[in-house]
């Protein structure tokens, strides 16, 4: 027999996934929880726990539980797509703010990073990503000027990857990827709509060129509520006979 605060959490999420709870609707109080199902705090507490930990709701200290939008947009993780190609396949109305844009030289985390020497001049692009009018993408790429020679204002805001291969006739061949959730930053507080989250989910991307020079190092940093990040994976077996 499935235990009580299983059976919770599946009718409260199954209400969420058909939309009979909608988004940025304040669930019922804990007490009124126990009451309805007529189980104990400690049931309740473990039900919603479980509802937070899978992406249904936000519990927020003092002010109740409240549903989150189960709507994700799907974010490829092992192709290499511009946000210009991405908001095609999104279907709703977007946006790229530039917010920094400035020739500078690296330092010791950004050399690292790019693989250079303080003598290198870097591009820094800062730019947020709306999304049906919130901003819940901040976009920070820095380029090697010596792959890059210019970037403007027009480009920045247009696609980036559509000028380094169009225009500038480089192609565009590789990327390493690392995914990682961190404290959001005073950066981050100030060009997302962040709402009550305090997390994002950072992908870092080392881009390369099909000669494998690395052009590019950006980190993507998402409301983590919006995104869910999918792959395609084969399964190979590594040892035949083992």
């Amino acid at each position: 027999m499935a235990k009580k605060y299983l059976n919770i959490y599946s009718e409260i999420a199954n209400k969420i996934e058909n939309g009979e709870f909608k988004p940025n609707m304040k669930l019922s109080s804990e007490n009124e929880l126990m009451k309805e199902y007529g189980v104990s705090r400690d049931t309740v507490r473990k039900a919603l726990n479980l509802l937070e930990q899978y992406g249904y709701i936000q519990k927020i200290r003092g002010k109740g539980s409240y549903v989150l939008d189960v709507n994700k947009f799907d974010f490829p993780v092992s192709g290499l797509i511009s946000f210009k190609e991405l908001s095609k396949k999104i279907g709703m109305k977007t946006n790229t703010i530039l917010e920094v844009l400035e020739l500078i030289k690296p330092d010791e985390y950004l050399m690292k990073q790019l693989k250079i020497s303080e003598n290198n001049q870097i591009w820094k692009v800062v730019r947020t990503r709306e999304i049906g009018d919130k901003r819940i993408i901040l976009d920070k790429d820095y380029f090697n000027k010596k792959y890059i020679p210019s970037l403007t204002k027009e480009i920045c805001e247009d696609s980036i990857f559509n000028y380094i291969e169009n225009e500038l006739g480089l192609k565009i061949s590789f990327a390493r990827k690392e995914i990682t959730v961190q404290q959001a930053t005073k950066e981050d507080k100030k060009y997302l709509d962040l709402e009550n989250y305090n997390m994002v989910v950072v992908v870092k991307n080392y881009t390369y060129l099909d000669d494998a020079s690395l052009f590019q190092y950006g980190e993507s940093r998402h409301r983590p509520d919006r995104f869910k990040f999918v792959d395609f994976a084969r399964r190979r077996t590594l040892y035949p006979n083992g």
